[in-house]
């Protein structure tokens, strides 16, 4: 009885180490400090807590049997540097991160996403939600050309708000067609998150691009759809321009020009992927020339915007690989106290059917949503669930292609939960990265307004995802099959 009390003891101080750890974690958020210092200064702090508070247990312990040291000594720490820096910097796959990034900060440079409003402005002009309608087609394609959140909404907003406010649109409907379309770069390929999902959770990342592709368009056609409806139901909050240009060849032929080039682009990264053409590492640098390309021809590229967008491409990239060793290093100490044992035990010990555990897993993914940016998730969280998701029982068709189907599906509902929570009031960070750029007297309530029909879209959208999980592996199969 002794020896299973003192065993219960230091089970008990395992799962409290690994709760203070996150908590302490997400206090340190909280307080300012930068994720990759929180990260890892808590990592420190826990190290040496498990090595000297938590040594009479083990020893008590190993008096009667065998046990594996919980805490980690210096020499084991400095052992394992090459885990946290060496298999990042050698891993092909994160080569597309900085390539992707750059294209999209190419295509921003390039104007092409101001060309393109101008134009879908006077093509959609004679509708009812016509500027709302160009702003969520332009944000699909920026979705599949930037591949980042905060860039998307910023840029729309930008361009967007002060139009619809000169339209006078209602504020509710205006940020909320901007926040939903800004988000769709969280999922619709080339998404860097994705990038970053195939390296953590050991999966092809040409499956997870060709199965992120149906469930963002469904995500784009349920927005556009909601749009015609909502105007035809209230045209007061979406008036039509008082002076509308006529719809000419001219008009056709300026979109033409605008759209034309980036879906070019897209189609050229994708479709390479797709038709077995180019790995999804080479795609992204046929990716990285086409916007510079692109950029070339619309006469916007100096050698200042090349400078410019090669020094926010190193910020972010550089932001988000020190992310990435910090999360290492965190999930390292994590492990070493049991805690993927403790959440795998705790998650599967909650349901006994596999498909609550999915949608509980998917509820505090969402929840998380609402304190951490979608990298910390990423790089903590899904290699925690990895092993549970590998455990359960459940039947998703692959065709004998797909690799993991199951988890390809996982990742999708993921990404299309964690863009939810980004929409979602009251912490949701795409209305914080909007609000930022809008002007005074569009208010925060305005936005949280705006913003709930497309939850409930993109709830719908999940939903749909869920019941019918082919959407995610019937097109890998089908590149594949090829």
């Amino acid at each position: 009885m002794e020896i299973l009390s003192l065993f219960g003891a230091l089970l008990d101080m395992n799962q409290w180490m690994v709760l203070l750890m996150f908590g302490t974690f997400i206090i340190m958020l909280f307080r300012g400090i930068p994720v990759a210092f929180a990260l890892v200064g808590v990592s420190l702090i826990f190290a040496m807590v498990g090595e000297f508070l938590l040594d009479p247990f083990r020893k008590t312990i190993n008096t009667y049997i065998e046990f594996d040291r919980t805490g980690i000594t210096y020499v084991k720490l400095f052992a394992n540097g090459g885990r946290f820096f060496g298999g990042i910097i050698k891993n092909p796959v994160l080569v597309a991160l900085p390539m992707f990034i750059f294209m999209g900060l190419m295509l921003d440079q390039s104007g092409v996403a101001q060309r393109m409003m101008k134009s879908m402005q006077v093509l959609f002009g004679a509708l009812k939600g016509g500027l709302a309608l160009a702003v969520m087609l332009i944000g699909i394609i920026l979705a599949a050309s930037t591949g980042v959140i905060g860039a998307s909404v910023v840029l729309l907003g930008v361009m967007g708000i002060p139009t619809m406010m000169n339209q006078n649109y209602a504020k509710p409907i205006a940020t909320g067609t901007i926040a939903a379309s800004g988000t769709l770069g969280i999922l619709i390929p080339p998404s860097i998150m994705l990038v970053i999902m195939s390296d953590q959770l050991a999966i092809s990342l040409g499956d997870l691009f060709m199965g992120a592709l149906f469930p963002g368009l469904i995500l784009g056609a349920l927005y556009i759809i909601f749009i015609i409806v909502y105007g035809l139901i209230n045209p007061s909050a979406m008036p039509l321009p008082e002076n509308r240009e006529p719809v000419t060849m001219k008009v056709v032929r300026d979109v033409a020009l605008s759209v034309v080039p980036p879906m070019a682009l897209i189609l050229l990264v994708l479709g390479s992927i797709f038709f077995g053409l180019a790995t999804p590492t080479e795609a992204s640098g046929l990716g990285a020339m086409g916007a510079t390309l692109l950029a070339l021809a619309a006469r916007n590229l100096n050698l200042k915007v090349f400078k410019d967008v090669m020094r926010q491409t190193l910020n972010t990239s550089g932001y988000i690989v020190g992310i990435f060793i910090a999360a290492n290093f965190f999930a390292f100490i994590l492990r070493r106290f049991g805690g993927d044992e403790i959440i795998e035990n705790m998650v599967l010990g909650s349901f006994d059917n596999p498909y609550m555990v999915i949608c509980f897993i998917l509820f505090i993914i969402f929840l998380l949503g609402f304190l951490l940016d979608w990298i910390e998730i990423t790089l903590i969280i899904m290699p925690l669930m990895l092993p549970v998701i590998l455990g359960l029982d459940i039947a998703v068709e692959g065709y004998g292609i797909v690799d993991n189907p199951s988890i390809v599906w996982f990742a999708i509902l993921v990404a299309v939960t964690l863009q939810t929570s980004f929409l979602t009031p009251p912490v949701g960070f795409a209305l914080f990265y909007l609000k930022g750029v809008c002007p005074p007297e569009i208010s925060l309530s305005h936005i949280y307004k705006g913003v709930i029909p497309f939850v409930l879209l993109q709830i719908t959208g999940l939903a749909i995802v869920f019941f019918f999980p082919e959407l995610t592996t019937w097109l890998p199969a089908l590149a594949y099959g090829n």
